[in-house]
């Protein structure tokens, strides 16, 4: 293999194994599924020390396929499940308790990611050292796009966890050297394959029983007269007729009783799953329904189960999309808008706190519902809301939005019904002397989070995160010495992770939760990296200071166009403003991380400090719990900033022209 291939194969096996590893753990580990930067930050720290160990006697790559084979062999045999106990975040899991406790189970999964994706990223880093460093960047970069292409297509494709494990044990074995090629490895991988192919192996015999969509595991159990759904280990939904849901379930029929003697006419499902809403609508006379459901495979579950067989009816229009997005490009007016239970058990990415249906509830969404209601339309959304603040809180939220308190309907338990709008109320809702939690935002969406805070779960995680990486640095042997040389690549490293987070959150916003469309940005931003680096190589770069100026000016005005004003344009006019506005900072700041990095001593070390600086801008996106996303951009300034002071003297250094690539 040619040192090009090699490194560009390196780099693919680094990103996929990182992105194999989020989805896979929290799949798995449930807790990940609600915070799963925790494994990003464990890819982030491991990559880093891997890089500053590159110039080690010891070749520890054939040890990568042992420690991978290890954590998917305890992920497997040791569960641990949420603990509901506590009020002050809400997540939505099993009611009992089983495993491990989180105490042990997450450090062993944090220590572990590290330790594989430190492996790799050392073998990587070796050959990223034969090329000057702007060219060794740039097929680093290419073989992360493929590396990101190839995993979004395996997910369109719906493949269970054995196709990924396929591809990873095909790539060690193409790429350990033959005189490393040792027994455990083989082993290794053996049992890797063996133990996915036992967990995928109920999606060959029996699709509908067990099945992967983009976002979870799916499984179904028939337990007649109904199915029961659950993903990623969580009961999800129920699929059966709606003569048993009446019987068993009599609040999923209130709303139409809030009607009054009118038929639903035309309705908006939102969240409508496996079917069964849909068939409550139907059964109600809607003359037509819009089904809107982010998960294609739950909808085709619904297609194949649902007794009543809603999704066959004519009357029912299906858009396999993001409610919100679905809500800001429709521009039809209905009877009746239902939000039915679209709470989703996993996050928007793995490095942001966004979980699929956060936008969903913020003020702002409550308000773009009632304008697509008719003056006589009804709204109403139900759930298990567990708590009475977040009660009171969607409640006074839809007080907000239309001018009179919503009607509440609910069994004493924690399941309730909240509709407003042309509706006649048997009960009120009234906060009494209860402390009403403000609305949500599209700058704050964070409906499940009580107040402004960052959770005690989340300050332990962090913790842990940062006290691990103390002793990870210090172990691997770090040239710390070489590495104060780097500290502005540090800080960029930090800044650029979070500018990277803010563009995530902000694209869900404009154009949906879906998966498609994270993938789309995150290729989008390796595309405009590539671009920058590509200017770097072949043109003359303008003074420092200039492209400094330049990066704070695309902040700046990234900053001052909120992304609300961005929804107020046609999805024309919306897509190329939100990649002018997004693209244009991170193609400033990766030319100027190019220029910088193009004059390196040691490219290893001065990656791997860019590296470890991205895993505490990984902790610090956690701050958005506490002032929203829009301010990230004012954090990301003050590390840029950071990253200006400590690179003065590179600053002050005149242009360079760019050197000839020789292809070394």
């Amino acid at each position: 293999m040619s040192p090009r291939l090699r490194l560009v194969c390196l780099s693919f096996l680094v990103l996929f194994v990182e992105l194999a590893l989020i989805r896979w753990t929290g799949e798995n580990v449930v807790y990940l599924s609600y915070f799963s930067n925790f494994v990003l930050l464990g890819s982030f720290l491991g990559i880093g020390i891997g890089f500053l160990r590159s110039k080690s006697r010891f070749r520890l790559f054939p040890w990568a396929p042992v420690a991978l084979a290890l954590l998917v062999l305890f992920v497997r045999h040791f569960h641990v499940e949420i603990d509901r106990s506590g009020n002050q975040l809400i997540y939505f899991g099993s009611l009992t308790k089983t495993g491990l406790p989180l105490w042990q189970t997450l450090p062993v999964v944090f220590v572990t990611t590290a330790a594989i994706m430190a492996l790799i990223a050392e073998e990587t880093a070796r050959a990223f050292a034969r090329f000057e460093p702007l060219e060794a960047y740039r097929l680093d970069i290419i073989g992360s796009i493929l590396g990101i292409a190839l995993f979004s297509l395996l997910s369109f494709l719906e493949l269970p966890p054995l196709a990924w494990g396929g591809v990873v044990a095909v790539l060690f074995l193409v790429l350990l050297p033959r005189r490393l090629v040792a027994v455990p490895a083989v082993v290794a991988l053996v049992a890797l394959v063996v133990s996915l192919g036992i967990e995928s192996r109920p999606a060959w015999d029996n699709p509908v029983a067990t099945s992967w969509s983009p976002y979870y595991k799916i499984e179904v159990a028939h337990t007649p007269p109904y199915y029961n759904v659950s993903v990623n280990g969580i009961p999800h939904q129920t699929i059966s007729t709606v003569a048993y849901r009446k019987k068993t379930e009599p609040l999923y029929f209130v709303p139409y009783e809030r009607i009054g003697n009118r038929k639903p006419g035309n309705v908006l499902i939102v969240g409508a799953g496996t079917g069964t809403d849909v068939a409550i609508a139907l059964a109600h006379g809607a003359s037509h329904i819009d089904a809107v459901e982010i998960d294609p495979r739950l909808y085709a579950l619904g297609k194949q189960l649902q007794p009543n067989h809603a999704y066959q009816d004519p009357r029912v229009s299906v858009h396999i999309t993001d409610g919100r997005a679905f809500l800001e490009q429709t521009h039809t007016k209905y009877d009746l808008i239902l939000f039915a239970l679209p709470d989703s058990l996993t996050l928007v990415s793995g490095q942001s706190s966004l979980r699929l249906e956060s936008y969903l509830f913020t003020l702002e969404s409550m308000r773009t519902a009632r304008a697509h209601l008719k003056p006589d339309g009804v709204f109403a959304m139900y759930n298990y809301y567990r708590q009475q603040w977040l009660i009171d809180r969607f409640a006074g939220t839809l007080d907000d939005v239309y001018g009179k308190p919503p009607c509440v309907d609910t069994t004493g338990g924690d399941f309730a019904v909240l509709s407003d709008g042309a509706v006649t109320c048997k009960t009120t809702w009234s906060a009494g002397g209860r402390t009403v939690p403000s609305p949500s935002r599209d700058d704050y969406p964070f409906p499940y989070l009580r107040t402004r805070s960052i959770p005690s779960l989340y300050l332990l995680t962090l913790g842990l995160v940062l006290a691990a990486s103390l002793v990870g640095v210090r172990a691997a042997g770090a040239p710390f010495r070489q590495m104060r040389s780097y500290l502005d690549l540090f800080f960029m490293g930090a800044a650029f992770l979070l500018l990277e987070t803010k563009n995530v959150v902000q694209f869900a916003l404009l154009f949906g939760t879906t998966w498609l469309v994270n993938a789309l940005v995150f290729g989008g931003i390796l595309l405009v990296v590539l671009a920058a680096v590509e200017v770097a190589r072949r043109i003359p770069p303008p003074p420092r200071r200039l492209l400094y100026a330049a990066l704070f000016a695309a902040l700046a005005v990234a900053w001052a166009v909120p992304p609300d004003d961005l929804l107020t344009l046609s999805w024309g006019l919306r897509l190329p403003a939100a990649i002018a506005l997004a693209f244009s900072p991170v193609f400033c700041a990766n030319l100027l991380f190019a220029e910088r990095f193009r004059d390196v001593g040691s490219s290893t070390v001065a990656f791997g400090a860019n590296l470890l600086g991205a895993m505490v801008g990984g902790i610090l996106e956690y701050a958005s719990l506490l002032v929203g996303y829009r301010a990230l951009l004012l954090v990301t300034a003050g590390l840029y900033a950071c990253a200006f002071i400590f690179g003065r003297r590179w600053v002050s250094v005149g242009a360079v022209a760019p050197a000839a690539d020789t292809g070394a």
